[in-house]
């Protein structure tokens, strides 16, 4: 195992009534707040009145942000900026899924930075003070209420990116599995992909000694493979829904990844898909996952799919070793188009007109993937696996 720092440091409430902890978690740390949200989920399900209701209580004052797209926009995080310095701003307060906590990181980023916030995003050395920030989670999916990344679209440059700091991480975040009850179905499928993909980002590692790290992965995998079903087709079971919050935290939160070597791919490859066509994340992550899996199966990454489809997907272990891979790569393209998940670029009207630059993009920064490195022709070969 190689040796780590360990640090979670965002305090987590979780289940049912939770929300009645946040006046006082924000008063620790502000009185003027910015409240960040999405397409209006929230105001039709009542979380949007119960906040301001018990913020009101405590006489904190609100601005608000909302209207944050999926693959939150770089404009929207400028907008947010400039709210927060009109009002003088001191907390950042994210409700919602992925998308708007992702917005309200980088905004707290970025109220203190003389530059264009945008470069921020494409270096994240450049942070300095950063705003606190709370969440109240609404959709299992990207782990962004436990971790310190983000990732924001430029539309004008065509350009998705990551980025993260430490002091990007929420001081808090509230997980009530009631508040994912209205999650559509599709986006619960999406979600489920998404949390899975992060697993696979650090499952999939030739870091062969760190044995705890790897069975947790596995138990987060048949978790979400146990459980999305059941909240597609039962959207209010409670013990679903909050089997697949609490993954979603887990899978991403720098758990399954302390002591092991990492270079995410799947990611970097989605992410020039949705900088180009604006795809559902979780869709796109599980188009990819398949070809990948079939474009990075050898004979020094057999051992890896052994586990994997021995260990998530039961498989007679004494099987030959090829079989149980193909067989592991086979069950979970099966799984995820059980979920009503679309499993190629054809049927998001994706042509190959854009490979080449995306490819560019995905390995700007160089080659990228662990256990198997990929460079601009492996990405290109892989999405023309996934068309």
């Amino acid at each position: 195992m190689k040796k780590f720092n360990y640090s979670i440091p965002t305090e987590i409430f979780f289940g049912k009534g939770q929300i009645s902890v946040l006046g006082r978690e924000i008063k620790k740390y502000g009185s003027k707040v910015l409240l960040v949200y999405g397409g209006g989920s929230i105001k039709r399900n009542g979380i949007y009145d119960s906040v301001l209701e018990i913020l009101q209580k405590e006489q904190i004052e609100v601005c608000e942000l909302g209207s944050v797209d999926p693959n939150p926009r770089i404009n929207s995080v400028r907008k947010g900026v400039e709210i927060c310095r009109e009002n003088s701003v001191n907390f950042i307060l994210a409700v919602g899924g992925g998308s708007s906590i992702d917005c309200a990181k980088v905004i707290a980023a970025g109220v203190s930075y003389k530059g264009d916030v945008w470069e921020l995003v494409v270096d994240p050395r450049k942070v300095e003070d950063v705003l606190p920030i709370g969440t109240i989670l609404t959709l299992a999916a990207t782990g962004s209420e436990m971790d310190g990344f983000a990732v924001i679209s430029n539309l004008e440059t065509k350009e998705k990116l990551g980025t993260g700091h430490d002091k990007m991480k929420p001081k808090f975040s509230i997980l009530d599995p009631t508040y994912t009850y209205t999650v559509p179905k599709n986006q619960t499928a999406a979600g489920t992909a998404d949390i899975m993909s992060h697993v696979f980002e650090v499952y999939f590692s030739d870091t062969k000694e760190a044995f705890l790290q790897d069975r947790m992965a596995e138990s987060i995998l048949k978790t979400c493979i146990k459980y999305g079903k059941v909240a597609i087709e039962n959207p209010q079971d409670y013990e679903a829904r909050a089997n697949l919050m609490w993954a979603s935290s887990l899978a991403i939160n720098g758990l399954l990844s302390y002591g092991k070597d990492t270079n995410w791919c799947i990611h970097g490859i989605e992410h020039e898909l949705s900088a180009y066509y604006d795809i559902t994340h979780g869709v796109g992550l599980a188009i990819i996952t398949v070809p990948w899996f079939n474009y990075i199966l050898n004979d020094d990454t057999l051992y890896k799919f052994v586990e994997y489809g021995v260990n998530v997907w039961d498989i007679d272990k004494n099987l030959e070793h090829y079989e149980i891979a193909k067989l592991a790569i086979e069950k979970t393209a099966n799984f995820y188009k059980e979920l009503n998940i679309p499993m190629s670029l054809k049927e998001l009207n994706i042509t190959d007109e854009n490979f080449e630059k995306m490819a560019e993009g995905a390995v700007r920064y160089g080659n990228i993937g662990q256990i198997k490195s990929l460079n601009k022709q492996d990405v290109i070969n892989i999405l023309k696996k996934s068309l």
